[in-house]
């Protein structure tokens, strides 16, 4: 297969993963909302927050650059079940809780207020992004465990950190050593999202369905991102072939809402085309101009063009390999990437 691993380190680098800019950006807005939260349940002398949870892609370290700034941030509120009472005593609902929250953050500076959701409280951002506040009760059983119950349409059982300690131990367990960091499986996920991403018309599975996909096809190649990435969408479309459905690996539950979800057959669909996109890649004859440009066609994207040169010529032959982490690719000049 042509190596092309240096010029998709650079993509996933400028392209694709958040810049640090931009990771600080949204860590402000969390802490300025929980800080919003907090304050506004005391003035309403509502329970106080035992604690809060950032929890999804953020937390899971996956989220990627978005190029309208629509960032979900899920930063989750706890309290304590025996506190979440109204007047009289009755427990309150799962409605009444996020209502509750959703009274506590709402403040004049927005554009457009807070709303409650099926699962959390929303709070919008002008910069296009947002930060979804699920509320929890924390609740002891007789024999001294404690649980967490989400307020959705009604209680229910949820554990988000194990989620990310699931996807944590699953990235080092599985990703090649990289000089004593294993991190690979984790850019695999970032690129197959900006795959998903890559086009307004298509509509796809969630982030987390393509984290649990990768989980499962997921194959590791030391020192080269191209080769893992192509091996592993190759491996996920075969196994959608056989099968659309998507089980949660924390909790035993389906992800996917039926055996024909339509965004699965979607997922389906494009990722055959982009693994016929990249057979190219592996003809004896093939030029790095044509291994870059069959690239830019599955993520839509000319990033790679500055790379091609006209007089490239040759073939890729499959036995190169590239030591270590870093890419040697030429240095674009323009920036960081879209939020440089």
């Amino acid at each position: 297969m042509f190596n092309c691993s240096k010029e998709i380190y650079s993509y996933h680098n400028e392209e694709v993963r958040l810049p640090e800019k931009t990771q600080d950006k949204l860590r402000e807005h969390r802490d300025a909302n929980r800080e919003r939260v907090t304050k506004g349940l005391k003035e309403n002398q509502k329970p106080t927050p035992q604690a809060f949870l950032i929890q999804g892609s953020y937390d899971m370290a996956t989220i990627i650059q978005q190029p309208k700034n629509d960032y979900d941030i899920d930063d989750g509120v706890v309290f304590k079940a025996d506190e979440l009472r109204g007047p009289k005593g009755a427990e309150l609902t799962p409605l009444q809780v996020r209502q509750m929250v959703c009274e506590a953050v709402q403040d004049e500076k927005f554009n457009r207020p807070p709303e409650v959701r099926t699962n959390c409280v929303r709070v919008y951002y002008q910069e296009g992004h947002n930060v979804d506040i699920p509320s929890y009760r924390e609740k002891t059983d007789d024999w001294g465990n404690t649980k967490l119950e989400l307020a959705s349409v009604e209680w229910r059982e949820s554990n988000p950190k194990a989620v990310t300690e699931w996807f944590t131990r699953q990235v080092k367990t599985k990703s090649p050593d990289e000089a004593g960091e294993r991190r690979q499986m984790r850019r695999v996920v970032r690129l197959l999202k900006a795959f998903a991403k890559s086009r307004e018309s298509w509509s796809m599975p969630s982030g987390f369905i393509l984290s649990v996909l990768v989980d499962e096809r997921y194959r590791a190649e030391a020192s080269r991102d191209d080769k893992s990435f192509h091996d592993t969408i190759q491996g996920v479309y075969s196994r959608l072939q056989l099968n659309l459905t998507v089980r949660h690996p924390v909790v035993d539950e389906p992800l996917t809402k039926t055996d024909n979800d339509p965004k699965m057959i979607e997922l389906r669909t494009q990722l055959e085309k982009a693994v016929d996109w990249l057979k190219v890649l592996h003809d004896n004859d093939c030029t790095k101009k044509a291994a870059l440009k069959a690239w830019g066609k599955v993520f839509n994207t000319d990033f790679f063009d500055s790379f091609i040169k006209e007089d490239d010529k040759g073939s890729g032959p499959t036995n190169i390999t590239v030591t270590g982490d870093q890419p040697s690719a030429p240095v674009r000049k323009e920036g960081g990437g879209r939020y440089g």
